[in-house]
């Protein structure tokens, strides 16, 4: 089946060409266990098609008068690019499981877009590296980055000399390098042992950032890369802590404090123009800010600063009722009592569940470590503290067939397992993000703590806490 699905790409592609004179081209794919029945196929913020998976689970869309550039498909909430030029006929499979790890391009074009997406993969797995890397001094860390750069470099040269690829490719590549490379040198000073940063600043060679004079920020095309986004983020990161340290009186740092967070939102407003590059940054470091802290005055500063610098109205929105909603989560309040579905598909409510002390933790198919190891860990503190029920909830829009056999390939108990009955509603309702996000509640539904961590050092300390009272 696979060949036939093969067979009958490029016959419509040596068809289409004819005609097109190669302004042309395909992309065709297979969803293995879909939790969606359609793919949304984009360029840049330009939804081009909706497409519906055959019986199969697979789909072909011809691109007519071909722009040549990253283009995405989305499924599920999952995004990935793909590089697309003329007379190319791509196609993937990928399991939703496993979403990034299992994608692999097969036709004309494969071999760029493997390339690609294995880099992407390589620089994830580089993480930890260069997070143990960032304890050395500056001089040895650039030294050691310098070396995993090189590394890619040579490499790209190599399939440059075997492949000959494209010279837009050739710009991607090595703009996927050199922002990772970049953004690994934004992260040092917040990475870097101590919470003394004026002192890590001060020690950092004087060129130590020489690129961002390089930069321009605000280049709509470098929203395509797959690093710059990253990059972004960890630069407005560095350039509002080196702000913040000028005027903060204390040496030690505390990033989730008010005062740096407004201190980055007026740093992109006062160096980004692009209105729509700023409203995705200032949206991130905003949600970031509002769903980890408790401090609610601060929230409500956090969100008038945010407003007068956003443009979309769709984010505005967001914000407000994020805020809205962690400030109706205090301790003491009553926990909204939340529509939820079994993976029997019978109908509950959470508060008819709640009869003892509950932690209730979150999941989703898009974080597929966090899934595993956040069942392990109910696990095991289920044995350890009988007297606590642990509740779990999927936030997916996907059907409960669905969740119901990811549990059942890990082996996970169906006790205590529930999906929201309306997932966007619900999460907005309890704000949920980022997903490691854990609730405590008493037993009469009375919120312990809304915004803890069941992966956090002190997690059983709160529950003993709790079940001593």
């Amino acid at each position: 089946m696979k060949l036939f699905f093969y067979y009958i790409l490029i016959a419509l592609i040596v068809f289409s060409c004819k005609k097109d004179k190669d302004n042309v081209a395909f992309l065709g794919g297979e969803i293995i266990n879909p939790n969606t029945n359609f793919v949304v196929i984009s360029k840049g913020d330009t939804v081009l098609d909706t497409l519906s998976l055959d019986n199969n689970n697979r789909f072909i869309y011809k691109i007519n008068n071909l722009v040549s550039g990253i283009y995405t498909f989305k499924h599920g909430g999952e995004v990935q690019m793909v590089l697309l030029e003329p007379n190319d006929s791509i196609i993937f499979r990928l399991n939703t499981l496993d979403f990034d790890e299992s994608l692999v391009f097969t036709g004309n074009g494969d071999k760029k877009n493997n390339y690609l997406i294995n880099g992407f993969l390589q620089n994830e797995v580089e993480q930890k590296r260069i997070f143990k890397f960032c304890q050395l001094s500056p001089e040895k860390y650039q030294h050691q980055i310098d070396s995993l750069k090189t590394e890619k470099d040579l490499k790209l040269k190599r399939f440059k000399k075997k492949y000959e690829p494209s010279d837009l490719f050739i710009k991607i590549a090595e703009a996927n390098i050199n922002y990772n490379y970049y953004a690994s040198k934004e992260i040092y000073p917040f990475i870097h042992y101590g919470d003394n940063k004026r002192d890590i600043l001060n020690a950092l060679p004087e060129n130590f950032y020489d690129y961002r004079k390089d930069i321009d920020y605000n280049h709509d095309y470098n929203r395509d890369f797959f690093n710059y986004n990253s990059f972004l983020r960890s630069t407005f990161n560095n350039i509002a802590l080196k702000d913040h340290m000028n005027h903060s009186e204390g040496d030690d740092f505390n990033m989730n404090t008010l005062c740096y967070n407004l201190d980055r939102l007026n740093v992109v407003d006062s160096v980004i123009s692009n209105q729509t590059i700023k409203n995705e940054l200032v949206f991130y470091y905003t949600i970031s800010y509002l769903t980890k802290n408790n401090d609610y005055e601060g929230n409500d500063a956090m969100v008038t600063s945010f407003l007068s610098k956003n443009t979309d109205l769709d984010n505005k929105n967001i914000i407000s009722s994020v805020a809205k909603s962690i400030n109706n989560l205090k301790t003491g309040n009553d926990f909204p009592d939340i529509e939820l579905v079994d993976f029997k598909n019978n109908y509950t409510h959470i508060h008819s569940l709640i009869n003892k002390p509950t932690v209730i933790y979150f999941w989703s198919h898009k974080f597929n470590d966090h899934f595993k190891e956040s069942h392990y860990k109910k696990n095991e503190l289920s044995v350890k503290y009988p007297e606590v029920t642990f509740i779990s909830i999927n936030i997916d829009d996907s059907s409960t067939d669905f969740c119901r056999d990811s549990m059942k390939k890990n082996n996970f108990s169906f006790e205590n397992e529930f999906k929201f009955k309306n997932p966007k509603e619900s999460t907005l309702s309890l704000a949920i993000y980022p997903m490691t996000k854990t609730i405590i509640l008493d037993k009469n539904s009375k919120i312990v703590n809304a915004n803890t961590n069941i992966f956090s050092s002190n997690f059983e300390e709160q529950l003993l806490g709790l079940i001593n009272k």
